[in-house]
């Protein structure tokens, strides 16, 4: 058995792309691996900035022969059709077999592929993997670059090193020609280094000071970082993606702590973090009453002589950008949200959805939709709703997008707006996913509602709903949004009333949209059924009472669904359901439209159902209702079970239908469980189908009435089992 190195060294490669380039490394390897018959088992993959290196333990030395098969044309196919499938499969006519395929002759031929040295497989791949390899952005260099089919990499190839069991593998791409040397620390070291085999690898490079991995780069920089922050009475502010973007910019990592004035504190300290960290890579510290501090930690990829320059160096650039962030912020605030607000007729929210401006003014039409839900809120909702986009034509939000909403809540706070008011300004965007916080002030939650209900009114209303994956507007984290503020804060709101108040705001500016009610109710569903199976929630009983129809309160909703998972898994729910399930089978074959459907199927002009007169309304419904009694009345004497399940129905059918409309749920639940026996001593004891038709239609509509009772709770037939 032998191992492989490999290294492919280039000029630097972004930080970005380099976990992206390791999976598809391995992922090539293995791949023209596979195809020659060889399998991997050990395989390891690093990144620095200026190289990929892979190295696999324990191939073979050589690749076993083979023997494969392959079907052709049949006999008496044109010579044309034989002759390209031989050509294809490297065989002579004269090689090929015949064999009866389900009664008819046809060409086989049988290919022997002899066993390879393993270097001979390791070249082809080689060359191979770095023409395939696919990069995000990639670029031709050199006089070859003229060619189209020119290699292309991202950055200019500039070395191969491929050693088996120390062995060079002799390929060449482009002109580069593999080989055992490779390039230390572009400032540490000079010259080359001469790698012996796989196994020295690391250990070479790291006396040259590179770290070929990157985990232990990560390490060096999370652990160096926190020491240099605790030495200084500091408390670094954790953030992971940083360490790793670092241990993407540096193979040899050095964590320094230096010091920026403390006249830039006065800017708010999410600008300054993201100053430093976007625009400079560095970390921030808190000092210990928990406040930022006017400290920042880069990461060197040097081991200075004089750690002091390094740090001044990087003090005054970042003194530059902090110039630039304070000067924003101090513009920003000669003018008030109000006059900021104006600039938003700029800005098109969508070209089919009109203008920032326009959802301001929908916002502010909006809130008094809630006045029944959070009254005490609406008034300074709809101060904070004609407000809460404007920090988007802000120099600070246009320099640092990510603060939009932060931003607008520092400047309503410098303006002296109320407390609750800069709230909802600030935190009218959230939750921005399943584990993002939600607002807390109700202004604040009116406002995030009234933000999300507007966008996927409108983005539904006009047929740009997401589909599969494509979820371009993010309208999917609109709605858990929506869903997580109203379920979570227990607000009692009926969503289609509020959907189709939005719709006609928009229609109101004369912007054309759809009712999307139903098609956002149905979207909800599925939202719903996602966010609760991570609670244990099963998808099929919110479809059980979403199919009842009119059922819009997901506080409500979300109460009877628990109710109804508790009840199903007991006995009594497992048996009921069963019941439920055989009684609706029966009618679905014997067709029943129920007691009006038979008065109907007698083919008597219904006299009544001519009269179309409002005021007559109540009197006709009553005549039906008698009507409807007179049908149930039984001309016999019923069974005893029959009788029992009538009995148990006339009790039962009231008081889960009281339950449910008091939203007693739990004791809708008690009062189906009543008719557990009844329903299974029925279908034991009596004939449904029975000879004599009045008994069979009494029959089928007890099952009837049946069904009906337990559709008060839920649609039995959307619950699995």
């Amino acid at each position: 058995m032998a191992d492989f190195l490999l290294e492919l060294r280039c000029e630097e490669i972004p930080a970005r792309m380099q976990a992206g380039a390791r999976a598809e490394l391995e992922k090539l390897f293995r791949r023209e691996l596979d195809a020659a018959g060889v399998k991997v088992d050990e395989l390891t993959i690093w990144s620095t900035p200026r190289r990929l290196a892979l190295i696999a333990r324990g191939l073979p030395l050589a690749t076993e022969a083979v023997s494969e098969e392959a079907k052709g044309p049949p006999e008496g196919a044109p010579d044309a059709a034989i002759d390209g499938f031989c050509k294809k499969n490297g065989v002579s006519r004269d090689a090929l077999e015949l064999r009866d395929v389900k009664g008819r002759m046809t060409y086989f031929a049988v290919i022997e592929q002899p066993g390879r040295a393993m270097a001979d497989v390791l070249a082809a791949a080689i060359s191979t993997i770095i023409r395939d390899f696919s990069w995000p952005k990639s670029m031709r260099w050199g006089d070859a670059s003229r060619s189209p089919e020119s290699l292309r990499w991202v950055r200019p190839l500039s070395g191969i090193v491929a050693l088996l069991d120390g062995e060079v593998v002799p390929c060449a791409v482009e002109g580069i020609a593999a080989s055992a040397a490779t390039d230390g620390h572009r400032f540490h070291h000079e010259g080359p280094i001469t790698i012996g085999s796989a196994d020295d690898y690391a250990e070479k490079l790291r006396a040259c000071h590179v770290i070929i991995d990157h985990e232990e780069r990560a390490q060096i920089i999370r652990e160096g970082a926190r020491a240099v922050a605790g030495g200084a009475g500091l408390t670094l502010v954790a953030d992971e993606g940083l360490v790793i973007e670092n241990a993407g910019l540096t193979e040899w990592p050095v964590p320094l702590l230096g010091r920026f004035d403390e006249a830039f504190l006065d800017v708010p300290p999410e600008v300054i973090q993201l100053t430093a960290r976007v625009n400079q890579k560095y970390f921030v510290c808190e000092s210990t009453d928990g406040k930022l501090a006017n400290a920042f930690i880069c990461t060197a990829n040097i081991d200075a002589i004089d750690p002091a320059v390094v740090i001044d160096g990087n003090r005054k650039v970042l003194a530059a950008r902090l110039s630039d962030a304070r000067f924003f912020w101090e513009q920003d605030q000669k003018k008030t949200l109000a006059e900021h607000a104006k600039g938003l007729e700029r800005i098109t929210f969508h070209e089919k959805l009109g203008t920032v401006a326009q959802r301001h003014q929908r916002f502010v039409s909006l809130a008094d939709d809630f006045q029944g839900q959070l009254p005490n809120a609406v008034a300074d909702a709809r101060q904070a709703a004609a407000l809460m986009k404007a920090d988007l034509v802000t120099e600070m939000v246009g320099e640092f997008p990510e603060l939009q909403g932060l931003m607008g809540g520092y400047y309503a706070e410098a303006e002296g707006l109320a407390p609750s008011i800069v709230a909802a300004i600030r935190d009218h965007y959230k939750p921005t996913g399943q584990s993002d916080e939600l607002p807390n002030a109700e202004a604040a939650i009116l406002a995030a509602l009234i933000d999300k209900v507007d966008a996927l009114v409108g983005f539904f209303g006009a047929e740009m709903k997401p589909t599969g994956s494509k979820d371009p507007f993010a309208l999917r984290r609109a709605a858990l949004g929506v869903i997580r503020l109203v379920t979570e804060k227990g607000l009692r709101l009926s969503l289609s009333p509020l959907f189709d108040a939005a719709a006609q705001l928009y229609r109101n500016q004369g912007i054309e949209v759809t009712n999307p009610s139903s098609d956002l109710l149905d979207f909800f569903a599925d939202r719903l059924k996602v966010q609760q199976r991570e609670a244990g929630v099963r998808h099929d009983l919110i479809d059980a009472v979403f199919a009842l129809g009119g059922e819009d309160d997901l506080v409500r909703l979300l109460a009877r669904v628990h109710a109804l998972q508790a009840f199903v898994t007991t006995e009594d729910g497992t048996n009921l359901l069963a019941g439920y399930k055989r009684a609706a089978n029966i009618l679905k074959k014997e067709d029943w439209r129920g007691i009006e459907g038979e008065i109907a199927q007698t083919g008597e002009e219904d006299p009544l159902a001519l009269v179309d007169d409002p005021d007559l309304a109540p009197v006709i419904a009553a005549k039906m209702a008698d009507r409807k009694a007179a049908a149930e009345t039984l001309s016999y004497t019923p069974e005893p079970a029959e009788k029992a399940l009538i009995d148990a129905l006339a009790v039962a059918a009231p008081r889960a239908a009281e339950a449910v409309e008091t939203e007693r749920f739990a004791d809708a639940m008690a009062a189906l469980a009543t008719l557990r026996a009844p329903i299974d001593r029925f279908f034991e004891e009596v004939i449904v189908n029975a000879e004599e038709a009045e008994k069979r239609a009494a029959r089928l509509a007890l099952l009837a009435r049946f069904r009906d009772a337990v559709h008060r709770v839920a649609d039995f037939s959307r619950i699995e089992g």
